[in-house]
Order: C-alpha cells, then structure tokens, then sequence
C-alpha cells in the first residue's frame, strides 16, 4: 500500500517499537489537528497501541501491541530496528 497515511502509521509503529516513549513523548510528536492525518488516533483505534499505566497518564508508556507488531513485521520492518526521529505532521502536509 502506499497511501502516505499507511506510510505514517509504519513510521509512527517503529517509533513506539523503539521503546521508552510516554504518552506525553507520542503526544508532543504525533498529536495533529489535520483530521487527514489522524496517525496517532487511527493507531489506537485499530488496536495497534496500548498503554501501560504509569503513575501519570503523561507517565504511560506506548507499547505495541501484537497486533502492531504484526503490521511492522508484515510492511519488512523488524521490531527494534533505529527509526528515526517522528516528524512534525504539519511539515509533511503541502
């Protein structure tokens, strides 16, 4: 598939597999007002991410689920390979 939102749901999933984001970290990177680009909302919809409870819910840590796991896996991208950096959405969209 190559829907640049897809694209964005790979990248966003390689990001939380890297490990140790909050809910506040994924909040801050991929949070976006732009209801085309719903990366972050789409992903717990679709049950791709869940949450362990920290002592805040900005604590919370984003974890994949197997699910999630399976979507990366099924696109080539091994769990635990270096993602880069999550963008800014608002610098992607023109």
């Amino acid at each position: 598939m190559s829907d640049p939102a897809h694209a964005l749901t790979l990248q966003f999933l390689a990001w939380v597999a890297e490990g140790g984001r909050t809910y506040a970290q994924a909040m801050e990177a991929w949070r976006s007002t732009c209801p085309r680009l719903s990366i972050w909302e789409d992903a717990i919809l679709d049950g791709l991410i869940a949450f362990d409870n920290g002592p805040t819910r900005n604590q919370s840590r984003v974890t994949l689920t197997a699910k999630g796991r399976a979507v990366l896996r099924a696109n080539g991208h091994a769990r635990g390979n270096k993602a880069t950096a999550a963008p800014r959405v608002g610098a992607l969209v023109r």
